[in-house]
Formats: structure tokens, C-alpha cells, sequence
């Protein structure tokens, strides 16, 4: 039977739950146990597709085609689970499935209530993830404790709790501890009141985990146990770390939350030996060099937005024993400043995706200023997308050649709504999403890097390189550097003469991990670490 952990948090959002519940499946993973990840949002959204990156930062995409809330990247990242469908519920997905059902006669002669048709739907959900290949689901649950949208959530995880056998579920609280300046001192209180939130539903944490920006001592320890009604043993201090997120593991592992956790669930104690993992740590922190890398993007100003592109940007740099700085560039700023004052620091270009006409002429500059100083460049989807148009005007002479997304009466619409996505009437869902094989060109830098002749990528676009223009482009230089199988879809394209210079219509960074970067985003790192000593040489 799998058996599960529910995390909940208290005092303030973006505390931490994503990353905490994947370093505690990190930790369960490296004592052999066989581990899967959920969240469950309280949004009525169906899902995050449509929400703008402003609002809830990036829409994390999984291989079986799920537009996802960011957490699951997190889980991907840190432990390296592959997640799904099943992985990410909205109440608008729970609510959305429960009509469904209600017109189609599944309730024939009841009244549909929130207890116990959607507290059934969530607890469905949950054990989603069953499987005799699972041996532990861990599901966080978002929102803060008292937010009046995750009560049925939160009522469905107590009722959970009642039905399964003794020792098969725990309950995880991570909660703030603020530390207040002026008075030099910490606070429990807000941890007190949202554990109290908690058991006026019937919750009553096993473990409670304390987010704290300074250690706490053993009054505080004592205070929040008496009050919160947990052992002192099982109240964990989860201190902020300095340097990387990375180093989490390593001090959750210090605090025994995944043998407290073990304990609770009653599964065996395995080794866990983290020698490798901390000189890993190690060695990132103390990095041989430094390389910078613009990223030209329309969502800038939220660091979320970017999440996965600024993850993969840092673990090619692991892997070449280098930091990555990240010179953030808003789109906008270089249509008014011009791309030779905000890029002349760039080592490399990273251009991501994106949707609509805002920003699109920044965009554009930054290709063209890459391509023709040979700055290292890839561009990702809307990127890819935007590095065509750049050539088609600049080098081929199209001066009208555009995207129809942008403009759609262009003469030259080198860039065009893929044909079955023409009809589609709603928008929620309905892009080509997921992974998809991608054929690479034999004589590629692609497959240079990739090291195979084909591959499987995450896509999430409706428009795509219209190929009635492709033997302009390359009796110009632009090579095809990926298919889709049956060469219907251009996947990437490439400058035959240039150090780096790579569009891809797919979402690379998706699949990139802290000890598995992903070969494009490496291959980005690597060559503007070639440009940095040119130009330093110079």
C-alpha cells in the first residue's frame, strides 16, 4: 500500500513547501524508497495555462502534456521524480469534474454538496497516485492555513486521514517563525495561531517544520511544542540557507526529518549516505570561474516567470564549474535603449518564450545583435520564433516578415498558427503540449550535442515555422537542426557560421536537473565561457 504525507502551511505563502516537500522526497528517494509528488492548488482555474506569469509565475509543463503549477518543477529538479497529469489539481479541475459528473446523472436523486462530493473528488485525487511501484506520495497542499479556499482541501486530507490504516499518513506543517529586528527576538505566536487553524478542522500536525531566517533556541522549541501540540523531537528547524537552495537537503537530513517521518509511517530505517551529494555541494559553491548570461524576456520583472530558465542556466554551470550571472533584461528596455548598451556585458543570450506582441521588437534586437557580433544565443519557443523574423527582415529582406500572431495580414508569415490549431475555439488545454519526438539533422550542432539522432522534448506553443518559406531561409545559412518524425514541424534551427546560434520551438529547461543539465543549455554556457576569454583576451 502507498502510504502518504501531506504538507500545509502556515503564517504567510511562498514559505518554502515546494522545495521542503521536494528535499524530503529527495532524502526518501536516497534511502531506496520509491517516491511520486502532488500539489493541489485552491484556484478555480482547471489549470495555470491561462493565468498570466505576473500573477503565478511560470506554467511548468509535464512530458504527458499537463500545464502544471511551478512546484512540480521543483519536484522534478530536486527529486527527481517524473510527474503527471495526476500530479497538479486546481478546485477548478475537482469542482469542473464534479459537474461534470452531476450532468451526465452519476448523482441522479442527491444534492450535490461540497461534503461529500467534493471532499470524495479531492480524496479520488489523492489516491491518484496509488501504484505497487509507489511506496510513499507526498502531496502539498497550496495556500496558507485559514484560507477559506483550501478548507475543502484540507477537510478531504482529515477525512483521508480517518479512513487509512494507523501509520499509513503524516502530517507535515511548515510554518514562519518570524524574527522581529527591533526587538532582537523571534516570534511563535503566528506558527501557535496557524496550527490552531489547523486542529479547529480536526488537523493535528506530526511534525512541525519551522522556516526561520535565525536558529531558534530550546524556549522556542519548548513553546511551539506545547502549543502546537507536537513532540519536541518532531518540531524541525528549517534555517535559511546561504548560498543555494541545493543545501537544503543536507540540513533537513542534519534535522532528521526524513527518519522522524519514516518513524511515523513505520517503514524501515535504510542508509542514507549524503558524502557525494555534499562535495557536489561543495564544489558549487566554490565555482573556478564566472560566465554572464542576458536573458531577454517579457516577464522580467517576476523572478517566478523564468523559474525553470534560470534553474537549467545555473546547473549548466555546475557541470562547467562556473557561476552563471544572470543579467536580467526587460524586452521593452531594449527597444528604447538599443541592444549594444543593455547586452555589451553578455557573455551569452538566452532569449525565452512567451505569448503576445509586447516586447516582441526588443526581442528581435537581441537576435540580431547576437547574430551579428557572434554573441552565443538560444532562443526557446517564442525565442526560436522571433530569431526567424530577425533573419527574414535583416537577411533576406523581407521587411514585413512577421508572425501571424503579431500581424495577421503580413505578406511574409514566416511564422504561423499551426494548421489543427486553427479551429480550436477554447484556449484552456488546447496548445500542442508535452513531449514529442524530435528528429535531429545529421550534421548539426544539435546532434553534435545531443549525441543521438533523435529525442524526446516538451513543447507548449500554437504557432510554429511555416516551412513554405524554409529553402529561403536555408539558402541563406539558417540550417534545420530538428523535425518533428515526420518533417511536417520545424523543432530548431541553427547558423552554420557562428560559435552558438540555436532556436528551439520546444522548452528544454523543463528537463533539466542540478546534476543532469540539459545539453542545450550547457552548450550556451560553454560557449560564452569561449567569448569570455576571447574578449578578456583582447
Amino acid at each position: 500500500m502507498t502510504k502518504h504525507i501531506f504538507i500545509t502551511g502556515g503564517v504567510v505563502s511562498s514559505i518554502g513547501k515546494g522545495i521542503t516537500a521536494a528535499s524530503l522526497a529527495w532524502l526518501l528517494k536516497q534511502r531506496g524508497f520509491r517516491v511520486a509528488m502532488q500539489k493541489l492548488d485552491p484556484y478555480l482555474n482547471i489549470d495555470p495555462g491561462t493565468m498570466s506569469p505576473y500573477q503565478h509565475g511560470e506554467v511548468f509543463v509535464t512530458a504527458d502534456g499537463a500545464e502544471t503549477d511551478l512546484d512540480l518543477g521543483h519536484y522534478e529538479r530536486f527529486a527527481d521524480v517524473e510527474c503527471s497529469k495526476n500530479s497538479n489539481y486546481t478546485s477548478g479541475k475537482i469542482y469542473h469534474s464534479v459537474l461534470e459528473k452531476e450532468r451526465s446523472g452519476k448523482y441522479l436523486g442527491a444534492t450535490v454538496q461540497v461534503i461529500p462530493h467534493i471532499t470524495d473528488a479531492i480524496k479520488e485525487a489523492v489516491r491518484s497516485l496509488h501504484d505497487d511501484r509507489i511506496d510513499i506520495a507526498i502531496t502539498e497542499i497550496g495556500g496558507t492555513a485559514g484560507d477559506i479556499e483550501s478548507l475543502p482541501f484540507l477537510e478531504a486530507i482529515r477525512q483521508f486521514r480517518l479512513e487509512a490504516p494507523r501509520g499509513d499518513v503524516v502530517f507535515i506543517h511548515l510554518t514562519y517563525v518570524p524574527f522581529i529586528r527591533a526587538a532582537k527576538e523571534l516570534k511563535t505566536k503566528p506558527s501557535q495561531q496557524s496550527v490552531a487553524l489547523l486542529r479547529n478542522i480536526g488537523i493535528v500536525p506530526d511534525i512541525l517544520v519551522c522556516r526561520t531566517e535565525v536558529p531558534l533556541e530550546e524556549e522556542h522549541i519548548k513553546k511551539l511544542s506545547l502549543f502546537c501540540n507536537v513532540p519536541e523531537d518532531l518540531v524541525i528547524e528549517e534555517l535559511d540557507v546561504q548560498n543555494t537552495v541545493y543545501e537544503v537537503p543536507i540540513e533537513l537530513a542534519k534535522q532528521k526529518l526524513d527518519v522522524k517521518t519514516l518513524d511515523l509511517l513505520r517503514l524501515e530505517q535504510r542508509l542514507l549516505d549524503l558524502t557525494e551529494y555534499q562535495q557536489w555541494v561543495n564544489k558549487i559553491l566554490h565555482p573556478a570561474g564566472e560566465v554572464s548570461i542576458a536573458v531577454v524576456g517579457k516577464y522580467i520583472k517576476h523572478q517566478d516567470a523564468y523559474k525553470s530558465i534560470y534553474e537549467a542556466l545555473r546547473h549548466a554551470g555546475f557541470s562547467a564549474d562556473v557561476k552563471v550571472n544572470v543579467i536580467p533584461v526587460e524586452a521593452e528596455e531594449l527597444e528604447k535603449y538599443g541592444a549594444a548598451k543593455l547586452l555589451a556585458k553578455a557573455d551569452g543570450i538566452l532569449i525565452p518564450g512567451g505569448f503576445g506582441n509586447r516586447g516582441i521588437p526588443g526581442k528581435i534586437l537581441a537576435a540580431e545583435y547576437a547574430r551579428e557580433n557572434r554573441v552565443p544565443l538560444l532562443g526557446i519557443c517564442l525565442g526560436m520564433q522571433c530569431m526567424t523574423i530577425e533573419f527574414a527582415r535583416n537577411v533576406l529582406n523581407w521587411t514585413d516578415a512577421d508572425s501571424t500572431e503579431f500581424v495577421p495580414g503580413t505578406a511574409h508569415p514566416v511564422i504561423d498558427l499551426m494548421r489543427d490549431q486553427k479551429n480550436l475555439k477554447k484556449y484552456g488545454g488546447t496548445m500542442r503540449l508535452g513531449a514529442c519526438q524530435c528528429k535531429l539533422s545529421p550534421d548539426s550542432r544539435m546532434r553534435e550535442l545531443y549525441g543521438k539522432d533523435t529525442v524526446s522534448e516538451r513543447h507548449r506553443h500554437r504557432y510554429y515555422f511555416n516551412t513554405a518559406y524554409l529553402d529561403d531561409f536555408v539558402s541563406r545559412g539558417l540550417r534545420v537542426a530538428a523535425t518533428s518524425p515526420d518533417g511536417e514541424i520545424v523543432e530548431a534551427v541553427e547558423l552554420k557560421d557562428h560559435p552558438f546560434y540555436i532556436g528551439c520551438q520546444f522548452h528544454p529547461e523543463f528537463q533539466s536537473g542540478p546534476r543532469r543539465p540539459h545539453v542545450l543549455f550547457s552548450g550556451l554556457v560553454r560557449a560564452a565561457m569561449e567569448r569570455r576569454k576571447v574578449t578578456a583576451g583582447k
